[in-house]
């Protein structure tokens, strides 16, 4: 590229090609072609596939070595000259620049995609993080499991969970739209794992393939959801914490409730009360409570609430029963026999005709459930 440089250079001030050549030790073809095109740069592709004759049925034999020096850290892994010496004493008679040769092909051929990190630094209404938790409560008397989902906003580290039953994609919505509701506006950006609920598939980088009815919910809020590169949980390290801190500061001693709804009410008191009492870990002189009220205005709010439900279909049986999730639930006499659509909502089920709402009722999370109403 210097030379190249120094070629245009010396053409654009007048010189003829020839004396360009003799001066810069060129051919007169390659200055002719330097000033023919604007070129900056010229690249040597290789029109045959590059062969290893002299290898031969060693091909197999470093292959395998550089596969397994892949896998070593890299203070362990030995060079390419010792592999060549280890290859000439099983018989190898070829020279050392042709196993270079293979070995840096190799290598470009395998070599890791780059890791892309998502910024542990943020502005206000910048992004929120999301994750998962289970812990142990009491509920009703019986000491039993429930999911318990988090969120944080990156910037004040303002806390907001709530407790379900299940981690399924009908959590996921109302855990967002309660979460809107609690802060009073979501994030340009919300930072998740990669849960199947969320994520239907893997790309490389960033790319995901996201569920759909999930992006339905990201744009109706307006925030861009960005799942965290595999196995990398620092790029989300605020929500981990805050997991950790949530089970010692709230969830112990056991959590006593007569059912979900009281527990998520004495939650949010407790998210509250504890972003009163924290400093801020950047802004010592301030509770989280007053910089969560600095990024408030900066959170995007919308007036209208999502209906945060999946779908299915099931056919009415004779005794005007729909079967869902191992539970009967009943519809009006009418509808015995037709399809019904059913919106699975995170604590009810609503059951539709043509898109008529013909049946709302409580969801059970047991087994061999009988959910009437009589008077339909």
């Amino acid at each position: 590229m210097e030379t190249i440089r120094k070629v245009r250079l010396a053409l654009e001030k007048g010189e003829s090609q020839r004396s360009v050549a003799k001066k810069y030790r060129l051919s007169r073809a390659t200055v002719g072609k330097i000033a023919s095109c604007e070129e900056t740069e010229f690249k040597y592709t290789r029109k045959k596939e590059v062969q290893y004759p002299t290898l031969g049925a060693f091909i197999e034999r470093l292959t395998e070595i550089l596969r397994q020096e892949a896998d070593l850290p890299a203070k362990r892994r030995r060079t390419v000259k010792k592999i060549h010496e280890e290859l000439q004493r099983e018989g190898y008679s070829g020279s050392y620049d042709t196993v270079r040769r293979y070995s840096r092909t190799w290598k470009e051929e395998h070599r890791s995609r780059k890791s892309a990190y998502v910024p542990l630094l943020f502005a206000k209404g910048e992004a929120f993080q999301f994750d998962w938790s289970e812990e142990i409560v009491e509920i009703g008397g019986v000491v039993r499991k429930v999911q318990v989902a988090h969120v944080r906003l990156c910037y004040s580290r303002m806390r907001f969970c709530v407790a379900f039953e299940r981690q399924e994609l009908a959590m996921v919505m109302e855990a967002h739209i309660r979460a809107h509701n609690f802060f009073g506006g979501l994030c340009e950006r919300g930072i998740y794992d990669n849960p199947k609920t969320i994520v239907q598939e893997i790309g490389p980088g960033k790319e995901r393939e996201y569920n759909k009815r999930f992006l339905q919910l990201s744009s109706h809020y307006l925030f861009e959801p960005c799942a965290c590169t595999p196995a990398a949980g620092w790029e989300k390290g605020q929500v981990e914490n805050q997991v950790g801190a949530n089970r010692m500061s709230v969830f112990v001693p056991r959590l006593k409730f007569g059912n979900l709804a009281e527990l998520n009410a004495h939650l949010e008191e407790q998210m509250l009360a504890l972003a009163y009492l924290s400093r801020h870990p950047e802004f010592q002189e301030k509770s989280v409570f007053e910089v969560f009220e600095e990024e408030k205005p900066y959170l995007r709010k919308q007036k209208t609430p999502f209906s945060g439900y999946t779908t299915a279909e099931r056919r009415a049986g004779s005794q005007c029963l729909v079967r869902f999730d191992s539970n009967n639930y009943s519809v009006p006499c009418d509808y015995a026999g037709k399809l019904v659509s059913i919106r699975i909502f995170a604590e009810r089920v609503i059951l539709a005709v043509d898109g008529k709402t013909v049946a709302a009722h409580i969801r059970s999370f047991e087994k061999g459930r009988y959910i009437l109403d009589p008077l339909h």
